[in-house]
């Protein structure tokens, strides 16, 4: 197992071994497998979505069997279809509600880059009004692949330091959408 290791016990230490291993890794490997999903869902995508929760695809054998509605319960915000550009004020209120940390995957041509909708109220690609963490492509995108975009964030909760949100190059990434 590379997340956790089981070590021999220091000399003068009685017993055969004791469990060893950083918190980082250990708050990242219970993050991973307890992401909250906050669906956005506006268009095709979101039916792409909801076969994913279903029986056939059982989301829930990942940790994401709870869905939240509500900001502030989530931690991944998962952002579908087709993104107005008179919606952006909306998904930027309803990203800045949610807690630290988290995380944002853009499902879908659409939310990722406008799609096939290259016209003057289709925001292209939410990543202009809120950052974006993984992209997964497709018109729409299979339930697999956002399975494997969802296991792609979780590899990333998993690895992500405690320390990184404070750190300058996080505040320099926030900074750079407007948020303090």
């Amino acid at each position: 197992m590379s997340e956790i290791q089981l070590v021999n016990a220091p000399a003068g230490v009685e017993g055969s071994g004791f469990f060893a291993t950083s918190l980082d890794k250990a708050v990242g490997l219970a993050r991973s497998h307890s992401l909250w999903p906050l669906p956005f869902a506006t268009s095709c995508c979101g039916i792409e979505f909801m076969a994913t929760m279903g029986a056939n695809y059982d989301i829930a054998r990942f940790g994401s069997e709870r869905p939240s509605f509500s900001p502030r319960q989530a931690d991944l915000l998962m952002v579908m279809g087709t993104i107005a550009k008179k919606m952006g004020p909306v998904l930027r209120q309803v990203y800045l509600q949610m807690a630290e940390p988290r995380w944002v995957m853009a499902v879908g041509a659409c939310a990722s880059s406008g799609g096939i909708f290259d016209t003057y109220s289709v925001m292209q690609g939410i990543d202009e009004v809120i950052p974006v963490d993984v992209y997964v492509p497709g018109c729409p995108p299979r339930p697999e692949a956002i399975i494997d975009g969802l296991m792609r964030v979780q590899q990333l909760v998993r690895g992500e330091s405690l320390r990184r949100r404070g750190s300058d190059e996080y505040r320099e990434l926030m900074a750079k959408y407007g948020i303090q």
